[in-house]
């Protein structure tokens, strides 16, 4: 959890502090005040581009002296500071304990998951979407992976360019970048497996409640290291062609369904997929807490807004047992019944 928050120069806040305790943390105020801002903020405690995907030159203050700056204190007293300088707004500093560390080393440190409005349609849009919010569920399981990421889609950009701009590409180069390829795809596949794999199980032992049953599948490529270098090889001329690779990890596809109504996510009423989104997330949490042996923070933009009075008391009640939970809402009734916590009134 965290114990200290400190926003400088970030979105519209020029400078804020909370000092959260455990269990549920509510920031309340209309909209404009920079509620989300704030979820944003702790979301970049974690490797990534943070919830909103935004690059770094937008999270600058406007007005502001051009840089940002986002501090935090977790319950172990490791000191977390990320940000961008004016001199380069769009190069991510990171310091943990003071001292220069790669975003991937966050992981390691913290979990943070989250759920906010913008993902009520990830049945219905892109596969990339899905892919996204899969490896965010991974990378709680497997801190290695988002390390796995970061080089699978250097070498595929890599190897990209050089079957585009060269005439005759140097083949020991191109083997080189796909036996990196290789490693990486299938250790991201691996990960990504396993984490469906469990998540599927704990979802299908769950009994029936006040919201959508989901079930998991993973679709599209799936293989090992074998077996992705020698389609990468044999497919140079037709990924030359296509302009991008055809094999590999990021062509899967992550595949949710509604139990109840044995009914694809993508059929599903807007509520019903937010429903399911939200079992999904849920469950990894509690997943996450019991084979990591720490709790993960929750981040639910909104959540209490488009739930009914019965399934907000059933939210809150299972969330109340768990890790540090930071939700937002308009209105500060929604959550009466939520029980002690800290709760920040934003002012516009």
């Amino acid at each position: 959890m965290l114990t200290r928050l400190v926003l400088t120069d970030f979105r519209n806040h020029a400078a804020f502090g909370l000092a959260p305790g455990p269990g549920f943390v509510i920031l309340t105020g209309e909209n404009g005040a920079g509620k989300t801002n704030v979820l944003e903020a702790v979301s970049l405690l974690a490797p990534g581009r943070g919830l909103r995907r935004a690059p770094l030159g937008q999270m600058a203050r406007q007005g502001g002296p051009g840089g940002f700056g986002v501090a935090a204190m977790l319950g172990d007293g490791v000191e977390i500071a990320t940000g961008a300088l004016a001199a380069a707004p769009e190069r991510r500093v990171l310091r943990i304990q003071g001292a220069p560390a790669a975003t991937t080393a966050l992981a390691e440190r913290l979990t943070v998951l989250w759920l906010t409005p913008a993902m009520d349609r990830l049945f219905v849009e892109t596969a990339g979407g899905r892919r996204r919010f899969l490896d965010r569920l991974a990378l709680a399981l497997a801190p290695g992976h988002a390390h796995h990421a970061q080089r699978y889609e250097a070498a595929m950009r890599a190897r990209n360019r050089l079957l585009a701009e060269a005439a005759a590409p140097d083949p020991v180069w191109l083997d080189a970048l796909e036996a990196q390829l290789a490693e990486h795809g299938a250790a991201i596949d691996a990960a990504r497996r396993d984490t469906v794999v469990l998540l599927a199980a704990r979802l299908a032992a769950q009994p029936t409640g006040p919201f959508a049953r989901a079930a998991l599948a993973l679709d599209g490529w799936t293989g090992d290291a074998a077996q992705l270098a020698a389609e990468l090889r044999g497919g140079r001329a037709r990924d030359a062609a296509a302009g991008r690779a055809l094999a590999g990890p990021h062509r899967a596809d992550l595949r949710v369904s509604h139990v109840d109504k044995d009914q694809a996510a993508a059929l599903a009423s807007t509520g019903e997929q937010k429903a399911l989104l939200l079992t999904i997330v849920l469950a990894h949490a509690e997943l996450v807490a019991e084979r990591v042996g720490r709790a993960p923070v929750l981040l639910l933009d909104e959540v209490a807004a488009h739930l009914d009075a019965t399934r907000r008391a059933a939210l809150f009640a299972r969330l109340g047992g768990g890790g540090q939970v930071w939700m937002t809402g308009t209105d500060a009734g929604l959550f009466a019944d939520a029980g002690a916590g800290t709760r920040v009134a934003l002012p516009r």
